[in-house]
């Protein structure tokens, strides 16, 4: 009697000590929510807003969806930023071609596009991996931005090709101001951000990561490879091309092929590497990461009396040094150090 006990209490405890964690993680975030929605508002600048939050969010939707092609179905891209360059053009065309339009559908609407020519991209990853497919998504950059450079139906036949966004405008209300649009961006950014997790613990996820470990076997146990990989470029290039109409529309207020060149992808690249591959939370880490790093460097080198070409120099040792780093060290990135440091916090004072 006494051991059936004992065993019971030990299985209770055991049940209660993974619950706890689970439940310490939802008030967490709970908190962080209500500081972002009730508090930032109220004593950010609108610097903050325009220099650093809002492009954070829009940063951290794009790496989420490089994170579920890359991190979660192992297919390697480089052309996150053409998909964001569609999802923007097709956002603005739909908005000035279809009188009355939400923005907010037409927001929809431009990453459907992008998913759309994600799929059609996607298809040569029924064939290639690694770097061939890298390369393959590679000519997606380079064909999308000389697309939109050279057929000026897209850009409204303008001369110069950097054409003025229209106004964010929802239910009339108008998101013209720093912390408006950095509301906005917000609550899409979470929706999107919910969607993707319970899509990772759902039968979707569970394929791509399948496919991603060993795709034979995937296929052997009743996963099709060639549903779920371009399920995961669509999905993917949906997310970016969302990103990239909030990226014209909430940031920069132009809408231009330029603002999506090739370093923006890298860019969004490294932010999955540094945050974490395979990792939700590492898409947001590796994004604040990348938007902060600059002006920490900027600081320091102000500080240091060193001129601007030294500062933009270091930016580039430094973030070559950290992927290096990560790769080498930490493969998981941000992420995976956070993991860690949260359960020791747990366990301190008493590691036993």
């Amino acid at each position: 009697m006494f051991y059936r006990e004992a065993g019971q209490f030990k299985t209770t405890y055991q049940a209660d000590s993974q619950i706890l964690p689970i439940r310490q993680d939802r008030i967490g975030i709970a908190t962080l929510l209500a500081f972002a929605f009730l508090v930032v508002p109220l004593i950010a600048s609108p610097y903050a807003f325009s220099a650093i939050l809002i492009p954070f969010l829009i940063f951290a939707l794009a790496a989420l969806g490089l994170n579920i092609l890359t991190g979660y179905a192992g297919q390697l891209s480089l052309g996150t930023a053409a998909f964001m360059a569609v999802g923007a053009f097709a956002a603005y065309n739909f908005i000035l071609r279809v009188p009355g339009i939400p923005v907010l559908v037409a927001f929809i609407l431009g990453g459907l596009c992008a998913a759309a020519v994600g799929i059609v991209f996607g298809l040569p990853s029924l064939r290639i991996r690694g770097f061939y497919l890298a390369a393959a998504t590679l000519a997606t950059q380079f064909f999308v931005v000389w697309c939109l450079t050279k057929i000026r139906w897209f850009t409204n036949y303008s001369s110069s090709g950097v054409i003025t966004a229209q106004k964010i405008t929802i239910f009339g209300y108008s998101f013209d101001t720093p912390a408006s649009k950095y509301l906005l961006t917000l609550g899409i950014v979470c929706v999107m951000a919910v969607l993707a997790k319970n899509m990772i613990r759902s039968n979707v996820g569970r394929s791509w990561m399948a496919v991603r470990d060993m795709d034979v076997a995937a296929e052997v146990i009743g996963f099709r490879p060639m549903r779920t990989k371009l399920l995961a470029f669509a999905v993917s290039s949906f997310y970016c091309g969302v990103a990239g109409a909030l990226y014209a529309y909430a940031y920069l207020g132009t809408v231009e092929p330029e603002a999506y060149s090739l370093d923006l992808s890298f860019r969004i690249l490294f932010m999955i590497i540094i945050g974490g591959v395979g990792s939700i939370l590492g898409s947001f880490l590796g994004a604040a990461f990348i938007v902060l790093l600059p002006i920490w460097l900027n600081m320091f080198a102000h500080a240091l009396g060193l001129p601007t070409s030294v500062a933009s120099n270091l930016e580039l040792m430094v973030f070559g040094a950290l992927i290096i780093f990560f790769l080498i060290v930490e493969p998981h990135g941000l992420a995976r150090l956070w993991q860690i440091a949260k359960e020791k916090l747990r366990l301190w004072p008493f590691p036993y």
